[in-house]
């Protein structure tokens, strides 16, 4: 059984053992729930953090959104419905007819149409992390009000799990011809919840929108998200309830703790996860723009012995390339151990990186390590990169900063060495993989590194309907971005969530992205 299916399968057990669903949801309450980090912007679609989602999801309708029970099925938000025509290449929405923005103006198809252009062809000082993932669009056209069809240049097998992504939060379209980088500084919504207040540093509130298109929900009254910089603290709040629950993840010792501490008043969930830290070198900068000092560095990552240690104290786990270990298109482990970084003879390898370092001309190497500072699983990843490049006379600063520093930083490649994400929404190849097309055309790549090569694999495996045949040029692919080193997986998290039992209503799910409008959640009191 694969893992995904067994992950499947625990949520099928799951749903049967909870009963949430057959119960009757209470309104009233607010949430009071944690983010472990806060958003550097509001704006979704130029965001690739999940500090910016459990913040402004509540707030914000997509146009199509993943059905949890049944994942990776999708199913509609603001469409209705929608056909595909035979040959797959014009997907055409009907929209709901009742659906307003926060401040009563209704949502039409000329809104969408505006945000999928924003985010395909985004204006002059626009960030748009969504630009790669829509080029295969050629036209989009309005006939009604409630009517929008997307015409693609080519075939796209996954493009209806992209019209199903959490990043493509629909702004009004008056509000982006205004300025079309409003959404960064401002929240005017279609979602369950209207906005309340940001106060930096502290939290994020929100009320029920009254006139709110699916009709009866929001169940609760308002929620509040509470910003924690420190795993203790947050922990603290989750056992004595001042919280009642953090989506993202704790640690298997921090889970026990609960466990220990909370008895049958905690609900624990686990599930692998659409997520991994990345080691990433600045190749805009020497040495890092020698491949033979990324390839040493890389080569000293005892990724298989530290995953071990990491499961005890992280969310980190799973050694895999770069596809999620165990999807359907993931490489297979005996073909990963092939590749630099991933060998398990680590007295061989290295010696090996101690040549190419003396080779290159940098033996006695020293750097700062650019990170973030979140401690799951940030912080024990900067110590463990810290002590494996020591292991081979490698000197290195561990620096953390908060989330819009350390972002910033990474986009204006202020850093040698950094440790990214790859935070994904579900187990699909072209967005793995976009991470890796080059930096030119894809700002989440935060390495500089050009390979119009790569870059022709990626968009050539998009584009085969053929599993068997996509699979061959993503091992080409994978091959070239993972001899290049210029970035590579530390190793993939596995996701455990606590909520207090009388949280309901809220579904896990591999992505810890998805499912944060919080629509159908409630409180059992």
């Amino acid at each position: 059984m694969t893992l995904l299916r067994m992950t499947l399968a625990f949520f099928a057990a799951l749903a049967l053992t909870t009963g949430a669903q057959a119960q009757t949801p209470k309104r009233g309450s607010t949430l009071n729930f944690a983010i472990t980090a806060e958003t550097p912007h509001y704006d979704c679609q130029g965001s690739d953090t999940f500090a910016t989602l459990h913040f402004a999801s509540p707030f914000y309708s997509t146009l199509l959104t993943f059905d949890l029970p049944k994942y990776p099925a999708v199913k509609g938000d603001l469409a209705e419905s929608w056909t595909i025509s035979p040959d797959q290449k014009t997907y055409t929405f009907k929209l709901f007819k009742n659906v307003k923005f926060h401040d009563g103006k209704p949502m039409t198809s000329t809104d969408v149409k505006a945000n999928y252009d924003r985010m395909r062809n985004p204006p002059a000082g626009v960030v748009s992390t969504r630009q790669a993932t829509f080029q295969d669009i050629d036209t989009i056209e309005t006939p009604d009000p409630y009517t929008v069809v997307f015409k693609l240049k080519d075939i796209n097998p996954s493009m209806i799990e992209h019209f199903a992504s959490p990043w493509n939060c629909i702004y009004p379209a008056e509000k982006l011809a205004a300025d079309p980088n409003w959404p960064k500084n401002n929240i005017l919504g279609s979602g369950p919840f209207k906005f309340v207040e940001h106060v930096k540093g502290s939290h994020v509130s929100g009320v029920r929108n009254e006139n709110y298109f699916r009709q009866g929900q929001p169940y609760l009254d308002g929620f509040k998200g509470t910003f924690f910089s420190q795993s203790a603290a947050m922990l603290n709040s989750l056992q004595g309830g001042q919280v009642l629950a953090e989506f993202r993840t704790i640690s298997s010792a921090d889970r026990d703790r609960l466990v220990q501490a909370m008895g049958d008043k905690i609900r624990i969930e686990e599930s692998s996860w659409t997520l991994n830290l990345q080691v990433v070198f600045n190749t805009r900068k020497k040495p890092f723009d020698d491949v033979r000092v990324r390839r040493a560095l890389n080569m000293a990552i005892d990724r298989w012995g530290g995953s071990q240690g990491l499961a005890r104290t992280s969310a980190l786990r799973h050694v895999g390339g770069l596809i999620r270990p165990g999807s359907p298109y993931a490489i297979d482990p005996k073909e990963l151990e092939k590749f630099p970084g991933f060998q398990h003879d680590m007295v061989k390898a290295r010696a090996e990186a101690k040549r190419l370092l003396a080779e290159a001309g940098v033996p006695n190497l020293s750097f700062q390590l650019f990170n973030r500072s979140i401690a799951q699983p940030y912080t024990p990843a900067g110590v463990f990169l810290v002590d494996q490049w020591r292991q081979i006379g490698v000197n290195v600063e561990h620096r953390q900063l908060e989330t819009s520093p350390y972002l910033a930083g990474m986009s204006s490649g202020q850093f040698d060495v950094a440790i990214d994400f790859s935070n994904l929404f579900m187990d699909e190849p072209s967005l793995g993989l976009a991470k890796y097309v080059s930096s030119s055309k894809a700002p989440e790549n935060r390495s500089g590194f050009e390979s119009p090569e790569i870059d022709a694999l990626i968009e050539k495996q998009s584009h085969i309907g053929d599993p068997k045949e996509r699979i061959k040029v993503i091992r080409e692919a994978e091959k070239l971005i993972l001899e290049s080193s210029h970035q590579v997986p530390i190793l993939w998290w596995h996701r455990i969530v606590a909520t207090h039992k009388i949280l309901m209503g809220w579904e896990m799910s591999p992505s810890h992205n998805l499912g944060q409008d919080l629509a159908r959640v409630w409180i059992d009191q």
